[in-house]
This record gives structure tokens, C-alpha cells and sequence, in this order.
């Protein structure tokens, strides 16, 4: 891959052009690494979040000083005495004596205000660690939510520019969290239950009564917006009661999520990175 070029030597069409670049090179080398790839539709939305956060919030990410900085505290014990370390990734801008912290998440920001304490409880103990463990300056500290909403997709599958414009203006990805130092102990403490709970392994799902119900910030049905990304729904009793009463038809409904291996030149790929695979193990 070519080196980035300073941002103030080029146009944004040129900055856009370089980021699609970026993103297939990478792309294809995740796809290397991995053995799969995407399908277009999601490839292409993963690209606009790329682009629309770019074309939103550049004034941003031009002034980022300390890139995806990794954050760790170690040596927490759970409540039933297990250790365990908590581990994050974050963004720093310092400018004009000011240190700001970001929290970056592929999610939507309706959700994200709706759950706002959630993301504060995490982004309290990243700052924590920040201050007191790397005794580290901070004055404010954000989520920015890469996933764009349904308008602003809307209007750029229109290809009304008047209308992306309108709707870009109109998104609010960047959601100010306070700090609160009362929150790090509490946030702590849940983490650690969630540990008990895995190290036990129990995995409690909710009832299918939940699953009908809207996943919270959402206008959709939590099996939609949660399930539907969990690889083990289909071991998963209520996921396969809400198929079955749902949809009729669990087997069908599992047959075809098996049998999904994208379409003809998702599968040609798929063969070549198989091939390409075999020949860097060689």
C-alpha cells in the first residue's frame, strides 16, 4: 500500500479516491488472511461508513494525533475471584491545549443515545486508564458512530446530491459522553460478572417474547438487529422457538443459512483465495 499523502496536498475528490484505494488493498488483504470476503452489498455499505465519516467528520479525524492508542488495565478480579484484564482501543486529539478522547463504533447513533450509559460506563474506564495508569491529560471525551442512518442511504442511492447534502448535514454521529469517576468501579464489576458467566458457561438467552420486541433505540425487532449477527443462533433455544413460530419452518430457515456462499463470483473468489492460501502455505 502507498503511503498517505498530507491531507493538504490534495482535493477531496483525490482524498476520497485514495481512501477507496485504501480500503481494497485492505480488503483484499483481510480476504488473504481470512479465506473470506464480503458480500457486495455489505462490502459497499462498509465503505461508505468510510466515506461518509470522512466527508462529515474530517475536520476530526484531520487532527488526530494519537491513532487507535490501545488502553489496558490489567489485574481486575471478578466477583467470583477469577483475573482478568480489560483492553481497549481509542483516538486522541490534543489541540490548542485540549485533549479529547474518541471512542469509534460501527454502530448507529440512535442506538447509542438511547443506550448512553452503556457507552459511558466503557468509555469512563478507557479515560480512566488515560489519567491515572499513563497520567495522561483529559478534557473531554466522545462516541463516534460510523453507521450512517437509513435517509442518508436513501439519498445517496437516489444519487439526488442536493439531497445527500441535506442529509449528511442532518446526521449527528458524534455523541459527547461526561466523565464520571463513579461509573469505573460499577463498570468494572459488570465486566467481571460477564467473565463468571462465560468461565461458568452460562449463556441465558433471552426469552422469545424478547426477541419479537424492538432492540432498544431501534424501530427492529431484537432477533433482527442482535441475533441475525450471532453466529450460534441456530443453537440457540428461543432464537429457534422465534424461527419456528415466525416463520413456520426452523429446518428450511437453517438449510439455507448452511447452504449461503454468496453468489457466483463471491464463490470464484472464495476458490481463488483458497487456491492463493494453499500456495502461501507451500
Amino acid at each position: 500500500m502507498s503511503d498517505p499523502l498530507p491531507v493538504d496536498t490534495v482535493t477531496d475528490p483525490e482524498i476520497e479516491s485514495l481512501i477507496q484505494q485504501w480500503f481494497e488493498d485492505n480488503f483484499q488483504s483481510l480476504k488473504l488472511e481470512g479465506g473470506h470476503g464480503l458480500s457486495p452489498d455489505v462490502k459497499a455499505g462498509a465503505l461508505n461508513q468510510v466515506l461518509f465519516y470522512w466527508r462529515k467528520l474530517h475536520a476530526v479525524a484531520e487532527k488526530v494525533t494519537d491513532t487507535e492508542v490501545k488502553l489496558n488495565l490489567p489485574g481486575q478480579k471478578s466477583p467470583a475471584g477469577r483475573a482478568f484484564g480489560i483492553e481497549g482501543v481509542v483516538d486522541v486529539v490534543r489541540e490548542e491545549g485540549r485533549v479529547t478522547m474518541y471512542d469509534i463504533k460501527t454502530h448507529d447513533a440512535t442506538v447509542i443515545r438511547a443506550n448512553r450509559d452503556d457507552y459511558a460506563r466503557q468509555l469512563n474506564v478507557y479515560a480512566y486508564i488515560w489519567q491515572h495508569l499513563r497520567g495522561q491529560p483529559l478534557d473531554e471525551m466522545a462516541v463516534i458512530c460510523t453507521e450512517y442512518p437509513a435517509a442518508l442511504r436513501l439519498a445517496h442511492q437516489s444519487g439526488d446530491e442536493q439531497a445527500l447534502a441535506y442529509e449528511l448535514d442532518r446526521w449527528e454521529p458524534l455523541i459527547p459522553i461526561d466523565f464520571d469517576a463513579t461509573a469505573i468501579d460499577e463498570a468494572v464489576q459488570a465486566l467481571g460478572a460477564v467473565v463468571d458467566l462465560i468461565e461458568d458457561h452460562r449463556f441465558a438467552p433471552p426469552d422469545v417474547e424478547r426477541l419479537r420486541q424492538p432492540a432498544p433505540g431501534t424501530h427492529v425487532r431484537f432477533a433482527t438487529h442482535v441475533c441475525r449477527n450471532c453466529d450460534a443462533r441456530f443453537s440457540c433455544t428461543s432464537y429457534r422457538e422465534y424461527i419456528r413460530v415466525s416463520h413456520g419452518n426452523f429446518e428450511s430457515s437453517f438449510r439455507q443459512y448452511l447452504e449461503d456462499f454468496g453468489d457466483e463470483p463471491e464463490r470464484d473468489r472464495r476458490r481463488l483465495l483458497a487456491a492463493a492460501a494453499a500456495d502461501l502455505a507451500e
